[in-house]
This record gives structure tokens, sequence and C-alpha cells, in this order.
């Protein structure tokens, strides 16, 4: 594993036009940066990152099936008692999971390791599965790059397969259309969504509307039989529909099941399960004296967060914390692996899964520990 300075191409903004990758910078901050790019051999894709990531898949579905029989642990996730058995029936009805990233610390030497899972409502797929290997591809027209580069990257055509096996007919697409990078990747998602021979709609979550009999329904009072929604479970729970999620008939990507595996709450508990897996970190609820066993140095991160928000990397004091509106519900405790340090940046790895199987890499670099919203996005090549 390397991180290579390279030249950036001259018309890259413009490609990213061309594209609809709007959200390329923020407040003339950069998010895409190809100024650099991270470099694998083909041994450490296949056997270091791609083979890890399709165990602790099969990790995190042992997980849920133990999780959804045991209310003791569906209490320490702090998930709502109204909402267990609907969760437990998506599971039991074998409900499809579309996709979903694992981020990892991997710094080429020793095993990767599972720092968390974004299992519900993860974005920077533009980018990791069209954006990027739009740079391979004239990276290596243009000498930047080795011309026998490669790149781990087959989300595009396992996003349409995928498609083409969860539903056909119409489906909704809602996330908060506020949002550039939301609404960029909610309109990808609809794009292969209608490669695969759907009809997508797309509308903001607050236009869903409800019926007097139940059912959920768009702008025109047509019925949402499958949708896709940007919007983490957590909050559909919160909101003044959320009652009414069990009696709908709605099925929703990702289904309510996903709810057990976007909670931090999963690594303790992987942790039990798999204790000394070379892939995990030691981790422990905040409120379990066995916490103490990972001494004065730790990560504590709130059971639900995002974009790093509210976690604090301890080292006797805290040394790097990100401030944010997370925390309410406790937090836990995991062993601390620093990033590695490559020229002044920490990289985390995202290795996404689409229906079950590992098929991407996003690389997301920080010039501090804590990988955050405009950590920028650098591309990869397998060398």
């Amino acid at each position: 594993m390397q991180r290579i300075a390279c030249p950036e191409r001259d018309d890259w903004e413009a490609t990213a036009a061309a594209t609809g990758f709007a959200f390329h910078s923020d407040d003339g901050q950069r998010y895409w940066d190809e100024r650099a790019y991270y470099a694998f051999t083909l041994d450490e894709i296949e056997r270091q990152i791609e083979a890890p990531t399709a165990e602790l898949h099969a990790m995190c579905r042992e997980l849920v099936g133990r999780v959804v029989n045991d209310d003791r642990l569906l209490h320490q996730l702090k998930i709502p008692r109204a909402y267990w058995s609907y969760i437990a029936a998506s599971w039991q009805r074998g409900d499809r999971s579309l996709y979903g990233r694992f981020d990892l610390c991997f710094d080429g030497k020793g095993p990767a390791k599972l720092l968390e899972y974004n299992a519900d409502t993860p974005t920077s797929l533009f980018e990791a599965a069209v954006f990027q290997w739009t740079w391979l591809e004239q990276a290596i027209d243009r000498q930047i790059i080795p011309r026998r580069a490669d790149q781990f990257n087959t989300l595009h055509e396992s996003l349409i397969d995928a498609w083409r096996r969860t539903g056909s007919g119409r489906v909704h697409f809602a996330a908060t259309m506020s949002s550039a990078e939301d609404r960029g990747t909610l309109h990808y998602l609809a794009d292969t969504a209608k490669q695969a021979g759907l009809d997508p709609v797309l509308l903001d979550i607050a236009e869903i509307g409800l019926r007097n009999d139940g059912a959920f329904v768009d702008l025109d009072d047509s019925l949402i039989e499958l949708a896709f929604k940007l919007y983490p479970w957590e909050w559909m729970f919160r909101e003044t529909f959320g009652a009414r999620l069990k009696g709908a008939s709605t099925r929703w990507i990702e289904p309510p099941w996903k709810t057990i595996l976007s909670n931090k709450g999963i690594l303790p508990l992987l942790w039990e399960m798999f204790p000394n897996h070379p892939n995990l970190l030691a981790a422990y609820f905040d409120d379990d004296p066995a916490a103490a066993q990972l001494g004065p140095t730790y990560a504590r991160k709130p059971l639900y967060s995002r974009e790093g928000a509210n976690i604090t990397l301890v080292g006797g004091n805290a040394i790097h914390e990100k401030p944010g509106p997370y925390g309410a519900e406790g937090f836990v405790c995991q062993a601390l692996a620093t990033l590695p340090n490559f020229s002044g940046q920490y990289p985390v790895l995202g290795s996404w899964m689409v229906d079950g199987t590992p098929c991407g890499l996003s690389i997301r670099e920080d010039d501090t520990p804590i990988t955050g919203n405009m950590s920028r996005f650098v591309p990869h090549a397998i060398l």
C-alpha cells in the first residue's frame, strides 16, 4: 500500500460537472482530490481487503440472527421496544439488503481492522462507483498512472444486477433533497435502478404522505410499494409517521433489520461473539466494567453517530474530538487503531458490499485521525 502523488487532470472539474458530480467541492474546499492516489497490490486487495470484508459480512448476519431473538441485546442497542417485532419480522422474511460499507483501518502491513459499519445510509457511492473509475481510465490514457493499472470496482454493475433481483416496476427514492450529497447519491441510485428496468420516482422524505388506511403514498397519491430511503432508521422511528411503519405495506431498502447493524453497539457484540478475531478491535459498551481492559487509550463512539461526530480518541486525555449532536443513547469504547500516516494524511478504507458481495473500495483521508464530513475522497489503483 502506497500513497503516490500525481498530477491532476486539468479538466477534472468540467468532467465532474458533465457527470453530475456537483458536490466535488464545498465552499472552495476540495472533497474530491486526485493530486494523489493510493496504490495496492492485487494480493492486498483480494486477500487482505476483499476476503475479510466477506467474512465481516457473514459475522454481521450471524449477529442479527442472534439479536432479533434476544430482548436484552435489543435493549442494550437502545432500539425502541415498539419496533422490535417489526425488525424481527423483516429479518425472518428475508428482506433484501442493497448495499453497505465497512470502514477499515489498513496500512498494508497488518490485518484490516473494522472501525465501523455504515449499514443503513452510506454515501460517497457515486464517486466510488463512477467518478474514480473515470479517473482511472483517463489517468491511464494520459499516462498519469501505469497503463496496466486496475481498480477494485464493480460497484456500478453490481448495483444494476442487484436491482434486477430486488424488484420490478415502480420504486420510490427518498432523501433530504436539500443536501447536495444525499441528492446526488439518490439520483445515482435511481439511475442504476432505471438501467435495471425499474421505474424510479424521486421525492423528498418530507413529501411522503400517509392515507387514512395507513398506506404511504407519494405526491400523486400513488401507493409506495418499494422505497429506497437515504434516511436513517433511528430517525424514521422518531418521525410523526414512525408509529405507522408497522402497519404499512411498503417494503423499505435498506430493510428494518439493518437498524441493528447501523448501530455502533454491534462493535462490542461482535467482539463478544468472535473474541480476538484478526479483523476486529476489542470493544465494550461504555458502562461495562470490562471496558477498563482497554487501558488509557481508546476510541469512544456514540451508538448513533454520522460523519465522525462526537467521536473522541482518548490517550490519557482527549487527543482528538469531533463535536456533534449525538450521544444521548450511550457510547461504546473501542481499542484505538491509529490510522496509518501517509505523508501527513490519515486514510480510512471503505469496503463496499452490494447484495452480499464485496465489490469496491473507496478511500477518505484527512489531516487528522478522525474522518469527517469533508474528509477528502482520494482514488485508488491496483498496480
